[in-house]
């Protein structure tokens, strides 16, 4: 059964210039797939799991920070054993139209000196370490705020937001929905299967297509054929791994879906540039 799309809007949007939320929930009333016409910056403060953005599907874990650009269809699964003691996720995020943006640039001229020149983007991105850590505080301290100190601070958050150094690459746009939910079918089983080998034939059953046609769709909707993506998602699965667990680094190469530690080694060190054992001692570096 397809999974529908829920539109939201921002509420109380004549008294207010964004929204604010400091949630702790359970993790099964957290919202499906969706779309609003306001860009959300999310922080998680609590759980992991994977977060879909356009026609991409990542990992994500406390710490992190993601911006989505508006209108586009996303969705936040947190996996139940990541929550708390009591049974709830954690996230701080701000939702804001991009009216706001060029308000405040039009109004306030230290705002506008801060973005000139400065291209808004239509995809997702995420944050590296460092900005997500200034984007974490930001939210954090807006918790304890009046409506007012809020605002204050997002004068501050806008340029971390568009014009940190450190952003990567989340998602693009989909073409249709039909493509979305169908990415979603397909990035749902490769979680849910990475760890052991995924023959072409199964997936393409699984969205019930046929060898061929499945390549040329895939390849068209990501740009890299569907080795390449399982590659990919195995890596970031293992980068997570080596970040936020003491496992060595063979347990590692086995639970994240490689089933030959030297091939392992290989296929990490040209990707990332480094071999495995130094990407965790940097990480842990960074994370002082």
């Amino acid at each position: 059964m397809e999974e529908t799309a829920t539109p939201y809007e921002l509420p109380d949007t004549a008294n207010h210039s964004f929204f604010f939320v400091d949630a702790r929930i359970p993790c099964d009333v957290e919202a499906k797939l969706h779309r609003h016409d306001a860009w959300e910056l999310l922080y998680v403060t609590q759980g992991h799991g994977n977060r879909a953005a356009g026609d991409t599907w990542q990992p994500f874990s406390a710490g992190d920070a993601a911006l989505i650009p508006p209108c586009m269809l996303h969705r936040w699964e947190f996996a139940p054993d990541s929550a708390d003691a009591r049974g709830n996720i954690g996230y701080l995020m701000v939702a804001f139209s991009h009216a706001f943006v060029t308000r405040c640039t039009d109004l306030f001229p230290e705002v506008r000196n801060r973005l000139a020149g400065t291209a808004f983007p239509d995809h997702a991105l995420k944050f590296g370490r460092e900005s997500a850590r200034t984007i974490g505080r930001t939210l954090a301290r807006m918790n304890g705020m009046d409506e007012l100190g809020r605002l204050s601070e997002m004068f501050r958050l806008l340029p971390v937001v568009f014009t940190s150094a450190d952003r990567m690459f989340a998602g693009k746009p989909a073409r249709t929905e039909r493509d979305v939910r169908r990415m979603q079918q397909i990035c749902t089983y490769v979680m849910r299967h990475y760890a052991h080998p995924i023959p072409l034939d199964e997936i393409a059953a699984e969205v019930g297509m046929n060898r061929s046609a499945f390549c040329t769709y895939f390849k068209r909707c990501k740009g890299m054929t569907f080795s390449r993506f399982v590659t990919q998602y195995r890596l970031n699965t293992a980068c997570e791994l080596l970040e936020h667990s003491r496992r060595s680094v063979s347990e590692i190469c086995y639970m994240a879906g490689f089933n030959d530690l030297p091939h392992f080694v290989r296929v990490f060190t040209a990707e990332k540039g480094m071999p495995p054992t130094r990407s965790r001692k940097n990480m842990q570096e960074k994370n002082g």
